[in-house]
């Protein structure tokens, strides 16, 4: 989900679309808040 948001906010910048890099902006918040908080009470183990 946060390499969509990258890629989705690229192409908005770079083609001046302002709704596709707002889009990709929230897919990369959301990817990086599901990343960190852990669904249904499982802890990650980190070795």
């Amino acid at each position: 989900m946060v390499i969509l948001g990258v890629i989705l906010l690229i192409i908005g910048l770079v083609a001046s679309i302002n709704l596709l890099a707002v889009i990709g902006a929230i897919l990369i918040i959301v990817g990086l808040v599901l990343n960190f908080v852990p669904i249904g009470g499982t802890r990650r183990t980190y070795y």
